[in-house]
């Protein structure tokens, strides 16, 4: 089971990368994510419905699922959105981004208690190395502003946190009420934020509303519950070591769906990361995200 839940989550991460990018070009980031959210309120009405969720009891519950919601999804998308709004090239944001399972390794040994063995961190430093290769033909550092950085870095810190903070304060939530108040949340940020800076100006497209409902469904929904389930039942750097691998399925979504095949670079990138996941999530007696039960 752990396997399956972890190859769908690098997939729809990975096809998440195109499916956002096709999207902004109807609608600026708040507003394309106001609709994300709202549309995807609208499609857990009936499922909550259907399969009766466990909601929280106390107060600071809902608070801790909300925070989580608000780093993983306002924070997050929020600032990766932006920071490519504000023309932050595509190979410098997955970059950043990618360092997530370094910045999480370094968090979980220092503060949650983990060990990590020697060549679990060359894993971590090949995985990163690894990304570099895959991406590099999309670095211009010359699109690098103080702005776009920073609002990339804000995303950085957000998924870190995000996955952290859920992790320890609501580690055993039912996930469909998660989602619902973690939308909710979303949601009632971004639409202020898109009204007060963007005007909510949408395109209306068919390439938007199936960007949108792709985004949603298997991204939003199913993908950052993978996320969730994958870091409740494994430990948090060996879990996040996944996020490597999302930025080489995008590469080949791309060979396969446009044509666009990696150069010599690209594929020792892919083989670099490749081998880093492995030595990261493997452990001599222990089954990693990766393993089948």
């Amino acid at each position: 089971m752990n396997a399956l839940v972890a190859w769908y989550f690098v997939a729809v991460w990975g096809a998440g990368y195109v499916a956002t990018k096709a999207g902004l070009h109807y609608a600026p980031p708040f507003t394309f994510l106001s609709l994300r959210f709202l549309f995807g309120l609208v499609c857990l009405v009936p499922v909550l419905l259907l399969f009766r969720a466990r909601w929280p009891r106390r107060r600071i519950e809902w608070v801790h699922l909300a925070v989580a919601g608000l780093l993983m999804h306002v924070v997050q998308l929020g600032g990766s959105h932006y920071g490519q709004y504000l023309g932050m090239s595509a190979g410098v944001a997955a970059l950043v981004i990618s360092c997530q399972p370094l910045v999480t390794a370094v968090i979980a040994v220092n503060f949650l208690g983990e060990k990590l063995a020697a060549r679990q961190w060359l894993g971590v430093g090949l995985g990163l190395a690894g990304v570099a290769l895959v991406v590099w033909h999309k670095i211009d550092i010359r699109e690098v502003t103080a702005a776009n950085l920073s609002a990339t870095l804000i995303a950085l810190a957000g998924v870190t946190a995000g996955t952290l903070y859920q992790r320890t304060f609501s580690p055993n939530c039912d996930l469909k009420a998660a989602a619902a108040i973690q939308f909710a949340a979303a949601a009632a940020a971004f639409v202020p934020l898109a009204l007060a800076v963007e005007g909510f100006r949408v395109t209306w497209s068919a390439t938007l509303v199936s960007s949108i409902a792709f985004l949603v469904v298997f991204t939003s929904l199913l993908g950052v519950s993978a996320l969730y389930w994958l870091t409740r039942h494994g430990e948090a750097s060996r879990v996040t070591s996944m996020m490597y691998l999302p930025a080489v399925f995008a590469v080949v979504l791309e060979l396969v769906l446009f044509g666009v095949a990696p150069g010599a670079l690209g594929v020792a990138g892919i083989a670099l990361t490749c081998l880093g996941v492995a030595l990261a999530v493997w452990k001599r007696n222990w089954k990693s995200s990766t393993s089948s039960r």
